[in-house]
């Protein structure tokens, strides 16, 4: 239970990095958000862990209500 809980902080501290580093890119919000969907996805499709594309989706948006607003 205790790797769990390292793969999960490494995942989220991985995610949320991502995350600040394309949310700072000038780009449109709705292209960021794909952008950073897209990039989740593909690391739970690497790592074989199984989620849905909405609850990748609702990860993406708590990532975003997360992060700092610039």
């Amino acid at each position: 239970m205790k790797t769990l809980g390292y793969i999960g902080a490494f995942l989220g501290g991985a995610i949320a990095g991502a995350a600040v580093g394309l949310l700072l890119a000038p780009e449109k919000g709705k292209d960021t958000r794909e952008k950073i969907t897209d990039a989740v996805d593909d690391f739970l499709k690497k790592h074989n862990i199984k989620l849905t594309r909405k609850e990748v989706g609702d990860l993406v948006d708590d990532i975003k209500d997360a992060a700092p607003a610039l």
